[in-house]
């Protein structure tokens, strides 16, 4: 089976194709300078000559706290198009296969437990990551309505809770919660800061480390 992987330079991407799976596969890997995702004519001639069997979406424009902040736009409308450009020429070539990467950040704010998936779309968003949460639950959506009107395709939406782990972003103004904080308290310790700030406030916090999947 011929696979094509977005975001193959990225963490996820890059615990993909370390998987004892992998091999089994033949997994295209085109880096953004090789496939623009922002463009639809140039992804519709990348899949006219590799023709995949299937499509793993984990490209995207991402970050942490900081990021989502300063450049709520830019979350919004590249994470968007990159989605939308990729699931509609898949459909027009007749891929029939799409699993697409969706957030945690999806979900409603205000859950005091354990979050069921039919929660989707219940309750207002987290506003640090609004525009990035936004562009991805349209994502999953095209999936979804894509699916529903032809059962032919499979095109299916994974949602992770926080994943941390080798490949992991640890910069302070891109790094995600996990590493963020590893990071501050390393750097605490080793230069004997008594406090440290910590983003957000968490109520329960289940994560995943890439290793374990």
């Amino acid at each position: 089976m011929k696979v094509l992987l977005t975001g193959s330079t990225g963490m996820v991407g890059k615990n993909i194709l370390e998987h004892d799976s992998a091999s089994k596969y033949n997994i295209l890997t085109p880096t953004s300078s090789d496939l623009n995702l922002l463009d639809k004519n140039e992804i519709e001639k990348f899949m006219l000559i590799n023709m995949p069997d299937c499509i793993i979406h984990a490209a995207g424009l991402v970050g942490g706290i900081h990021a989502n902040i300063s450049r709520p736009f830019d979350f919004l409308e590249k994470n968007l198009q990159m989605g939308l450009n990729l699931v509609s020429v898949a459909k027009k070539l007749g891929i029939k296969k799409v699993l697409n990467l969706g957030s945690s950040c999806m979900y409603p704010k205000n859950f005091e437990e354990a979050i069921p998936e039919k929660a989707l779309l219940t309750g207002e968003l987290e506003e640090t990551n609004e525009g990035y949460a936004i562009a991805k639950i349209a994502v999953a959506k095209a999936c979804e309505y894509i699916s529903r009107e032809n059962s032919n395709y499979f095109y299916k939406t994974i949602i992770p809770c926080n994943l941390y782990g080798k490949y992991d972003k640890f910069d302070d103004n891109s790094s995600h919660m996990i590493p963020a904080v590893i990071k501050k308290i390393h750097h605490a310790k080793i230069n004997n800061v008594p406090e440290i700030e910590i983003w957000g406030m968490v109520i329960r916090a289940v994560s995943l480390c890439m290793q374990k999947i």
